[in-house]
């Protein structure tokens, strides 16, 4: 889903959030994606980088 902002959501449309309150579809946390609409392009490529190491320590336990 692109928005205004040119970055792309990382949602996939698969929400499901594990005990640390991090989706197991995006590997966002919910105030990443409660935030994702009042970010700027530099805020949310931290949140895409953040999400992105997230997603390879959940794949990796």
């Amino acid at each position: 889903m692109t928005d205004t902002n040119g970055l792309e959501s990382p949602c996939v449309r698969d929400c499901c959030l594990n005990e640390n309150d991090v989706c197991l579809g995006c590997y966002r946390t919910i105030s990443e994606i409660i935030s994702w609409g009042q970010s700027n392009n530099e805020e949310r490529k931290t949140i895409l980088l953040m999400a992105k190491q997230r997603a390879n320590e959940i794949g990796n336990s």
